[in-house]
């Protein structure tokens, strides 16, 4: 299990890539991910066959009905498992119809998928929780892991160079900044 847990902290450490950050919907306060980026990341993290959840509770919180159109909420309760980690959260599901069948029916998977995001937010920051930094630094890119063995494995000032011209696209990132002054340093001694 440990070199589960070894494997799984690393990416757990990444940051969240923007690519995967959805604005605020009108009206409301955060930006957040999909719930299917969150199962996806959780299966790619952990193993599809490496986690689950279960649904602990759920209950009714509204319903209405306003001008023929039915008016629904629920929260859920979720436990996310991962090895022998139990992380578990809430979350609200607002769902809106004619049919009232399709207003519980939205409203539920709303709920449910918003615990399932919250509970697995714990977990780390391809989950999202790096959205609950108002700074919002670890949102962005990671250097990949083969550009800074890239520049670890320069043997001369020319080939340190070499590396950064070919990875132009991480010249200002400070990882990168940071891995090539020390490389550089190491080549001057």
């Amino acid at each position: 299990m440990t070199d589960f847990w070894d494997a799984a902290k690393v990416e757990l450490r990444k940051k969240l890539d923007p690519k995967h950050v959805m604005p605020a919907p009108q009206g409301k306060y955060g930006s957040y991910i999909m719930g299917w980026h969150a199962i996806a990341e959780a299966n790619r993290i952990f193993g599809e066959d490496g986690w689950s959840y279960s649904l602990d509770s759920i209950q009714l919180t509204n319903a209405s009905l306003v001008d023929g159109k039915h008016h629904i909420g629920y929260m859920a309760q979720v436990t996310v498992s991962v090895g022998d980690t139990r992380r578990g959260d809430i979350g609200h599901g607002q769902g809106h119809g004619r049919s009232e069948g399709d207003a519980h029916d939205s409203a539920v998977k709303e709920a449910v998928t918003d615990a399932l995001k919250r509970a697995l937010r714990t977990y780390g920051n391809p989950f999202g929780l790096a959205l609950y930094d108002k700074s919002q630094s670890n949102v962005g890119l990671d250097v990949p892991q083969e550009v800074l063995d890239a520049l670890a494995g320069a043997e001369t000032p020319d080939s340190l160079k070499t590396v950064w011209t070919a990875n132009k696209k991480w010249q200002s990132h400070p990882e990168f900044l940071a891995a090539k002054n020390r490389r550089k340093a190491e080549l001057m001694n």
